[in-house]
């Protein structure tokens, strides 16, 4: 009888286009329609923007609160383009990365009351270790040096905060097999846009748009001796440089041990092809150093002697090309690169030198001078101190500047424990050879990318930051996943 009453006669119900019958859902339909012809009439070109713009926030709005994780995949394409996006929309870009995890969050909060969601999947070492940096960062507002609350909040983001609030999403939303192989996909892809949108400047030149950015300061750094140093649509060459690197890097090892699929094989080693191509042209030095670095992790995570001997040779013989010969010297990439191996270098010498200033500086301030006291944000809102005036070129080296010894320690001790954690598993914990494969070319991706930072910035910046944060996650969980793929091969065998 129960089952009788509640059944609904399909005839008896309204679908589709009848629903708009119902006053209710029409008269505010044919209202905001009327609204926005009135704001395309009124205000052109700039109205029909606006009302685009107000049409793709409304479906993305709607699509992340129906399924959260796909909120996961748009924070992964933003990293890669609002930086590029400010050179052509003047508008606070960089807070989209906020407003979009603060938005995933909300999503997932009014999802569990319609399911459950499983919360304690964050709980883990990983989540632990990033929550006490965050909570030093937190207490640097408290610093005696820090002379800036607005440069703390605009500093802390990259520094600390998307890490402290994307790994835990990480581990409930996006954590199983299928989700790593979209990650790559949707990695390689924008990596390849990046390459592509590099090489329009590299050998058609940039955009007016891109050219009003290098007059107001960009050139500076970007235009060496009358040659573009190449950015894509990333924040600057460095970035761009070292992201590229770290895609061939990772995509190369795919493509090299992938076994049975020759589509994906063979996109794979498109990547790798582009993004090392990327590194070249954007003239970044320490850029090399993410698949020098990365390779020689490689060699060892594979525990194999014979191959350590080959690739041991194969390094040297890089080493000696660019430290030792005068090779592709009228190529202005490869002279660019060869200077890397020079000891003697200008560049490296007034690094050490400013090195040295702070070091002095910092002897009696082991918590530093106060997030957001160097670079970018320093010259903005502290203009007139020291630190602010002295360029940290490296990304560690500002992490000293602005939280001191103590702040820098506790840093290097996080991303160590993670980096060997991840090195770990694959050596000892995962059996399934592909996951092996990829886990292996996250964690070289994450080594070469900490060498590189060493001679720039690029570690917390986008999308380079959010790249490592999902790659840290799962470093952390494939002995599960591996755990499900062993069980999944037992059900086949039975």
């Amino acid at each position: 009888m129960n089952s009788i009453e509640k059944h609904i006669n399909p005839f008896e119900s309204n679908s589709g286009s009848s629903r708009l019958a119902n006053l209710n859902i029409l008269i505010p339909v044919i209202a905001f329609a009327l609204l926005m012809t009135l704001i395309i009439v009124k205000t052109e070109i700039l109205g029909l923007t606006l009302c685009l713009s107000l049409f793709l926030i409304i479906t993305l709005l709607y699509v992340i609160f129906q399924n959260p994780k796909f909120g996961i995949f748009v924070l992964i394409i933003s990293a890669f383009v609002v930086t590029g996006a400010g050179r052509y929309v003047s508008a606070p870009w960089g807070l989209t990365i906020d407003a979009l995890l603060v938005l995933i969050y909300i999503a997932l909060f009014f999802k569990a009351f319609a399911q459950k969601i499983l919360w304690n999947k964050a709980k883990s070492s990983l989540t632990l270790i990033v929550t006490i940096w965050m909570g030093y960062i937190f207490l640097q507002i408290g610093n005696p040096e820090a002379q800036n609350i607005e440069a703390w909040f605009y500093a802390m983001r990259g520094v600390a905060l998307y890490q402290w609030l994307v790994i835990p999403l990480l581990f409930i939303l996006f954590n199983k097999s299928k989700d790593l192989n979209t990650f790559f996909i949707i990695w390689g892809i924008l990596s390849v846009l990046g390459t592509l949108k590099g090489f329009q400047q590299f050998h058609f030149g940039v955009d007016p748009f891109e050219q009003r950015w290098l007059n107001q300061g960009g050139a500076e750094t970007h235009i060496l001796f009358g040659k573009l140093r190449v950015f894509s649509f990333y924040s600057d060459a460095g970035q761009f440089g070292a992201s590229q690197g770290q895609a061939g890097l990772v995509f190369g090892i795919l493509a090299l041990f992938k076994k049975g699929n020759l589509k994906l094989k063979t996109f794979f080693a498109f990547v790798a092809l582009a993004g090392f191509f990327g590194m070249l042209i954007s003239g970044t030095r320490g850029a090399i150093a993410v698949p020098a670095i990365g390779g020689i992790i490689f060699l060892i995570l594979k525990k194999n002697v014979k191959v350590l001997i080959l690739g041991a040779v194969f390094g040297i013989a890089v080493y000696v090309f660019f430290a030792h010969t005068f090779i592709g010297q009228g190529n202005a990439e490869i002279r660019r690169m060869r200077t890397a191996f020079d000891p003697n270098d200008a560049s490296l010498q007034i690094r050490l030198a400013n090195q040295n200033k702070l070091k002095g500086y910092l002897a009696s301030r082991p918590f530093g001078g106060g997030v957001g006291a160097t670079g970018n944000w320093g010259k903005r809102f502290t203009p007139h101190t020291f630190l602010a005036n002295t360029a940290t070129d490296s990304w560690y080296v500002m992490i000293w500047a602005d939280t001191g010894l103590v702040g820098l320690i506790y840093y290097l001790f996080m991303i160590f424990f993670i980096l060997i954690t991840g090195a770990y598993n694959v050596m000892y914990k995962i059996k399934d050879d592909w996951l092996k494969v990829q886990i292996s070319a996250l964690v070289c991706g994450m080594a070469g990318i900490m060498m590189a930072s060493y001679g720039n910035g690029v570690f917390g910046q986008l999308p380079t930051g959010i790249l490592l944060y999902v790659s840290m996650v799962f470093m952390f969980i494939s002995p599960q996943i591996d755990k499900m793929k062993q069980g999944s091969k037992q059900i086949i065998t039975q």
